[in-house]
């Protein structure tokens, strides 16, 4: 049975937290989310790592993150830049954010050959998602998969946040993803505000997309058409972004994918504002206590 592979999407600074945020450590003895993240994947059963940069963190990057993985699992890197696009186009002038996660897990078409799952570096998914994810990628399902979070248990009490909102039908597979980028808590619910204004009231128990997909290589030419019509559309602009629940949510209207949702009751936690660190410091701290995780993670 081939093992799967770990993508941990890592190239962006996190302009809102003000820093390098996926090697900011917050386990007890150094540790950062990476580290919980790939210490979860080992024990699920993950084969490989590949780690999705940008070249000019590259040294810093596996200084501290990669050389600790390499003796114990298989590690790779891609490198998602702003000039590296489709034959065609070109980078317009005065762009310098990223293009989206989208293509961030295309930029890996060259080094990912079996199924795998897709992560965001400064997410702390919990342990269950990866042992879901694990089985599903082991199946011999074509289907691709997400892990639903409860929205409560991602919401952050220092600002708004983005979340890919899921319908999901009788079978667990979802019907669509709409993606609202400032979700906030709302009494004992949320509610998003949309750049028009417009307020969408949510009760707070929605499946939500936190970036943990699962895949087979088979995605990668869907990837490649749906950010080709995406650089069409909005490609000239300094801001748009090509975001992967709203690709994947394309693939499933137009009958392309189906994509089976991993429902976890686990709290997801992440470092969206400086702010958030403590809570996640604290929340890691539990777990220990709870015997979820060594007080060391490598020995």
């Amino acid at each position: 049975m081939t093992k799967p592979t770990l993508l941990v999407l890592a190239a962006g600074m996190g302009s809102r937290y003000g820093g390098l945020k996926q090697i900011d450590p917050v386990g007890p003895t150094g540790e950062t989310i990476i580290d919980y993240s790939i210490f979860d994947a080992l024990r699920a059963g993950f084969g490989k790592l590949v780690f999705v940069i940008r070249k000019d963190i590259e040294p810093q990057f596996r200084e501290i993150i990669g050389t600790r993985f390499e003796k114990r699992i298989a590690v790779e890197y891609a490198y998602q830049e702003l000039d590296k696009l489709p034959p065609g186009f070109s980078l317009p002038a005065g762009r310098t954010k990223p293009w989206g996660t989208t293509h961030a897990i295309l930029m890996a078409a060259g080094v990912v050959k079996e199924p795998f799952a897709a992560i965001n570096a400064d997410d702390f998914y919990g342990q269950q998602a990866y042992q879901l994810m694990a089985q599903h990628l082991t199946s011999g399902t074509t289907d691709y998969a997400m892990v639903g979070f409860i929205l409560r248990n991602t919401l952050s009490q220092f600002g708004s946040v983005a979340r890919g909102v899921c319908r999901v039908d009788a079978n667990n597979h979802l019907t669509n993803v709409v993606e609202m980028m400032k979700i906030e808590p709302d009494g004992g619910g949320a509610k998003d505000t949309a750049p028009d204004g417009r307020i969408t009231k949510l009760t707070g128990d929605e499946a939500v997309s936190m970036n943990f997909w699962g895949f087979t290589p088979a995605l990668f030419p869907q990837l490649q058409t749906q950010f080709e019509a995406f650089l069409k559309k909005s490609g000239h602009e300094l801001k748009s972004e090509c975001y992967i629940p709203s690709t994947v949510n394309d693939l499933v209207v137009n009958g392309q994918a189906k994509v089976k949702v991993l429902r976890t009751n686990d709290s997801w936690f992440g470092v969206t504002y400086r702010e958030d660190r403590p809570q996640v410091v604290e929340s890691i701290r539990q777990l220990i206590a709870q015997g979820k995780y060594p007080e060391k993670l490598w020995a």
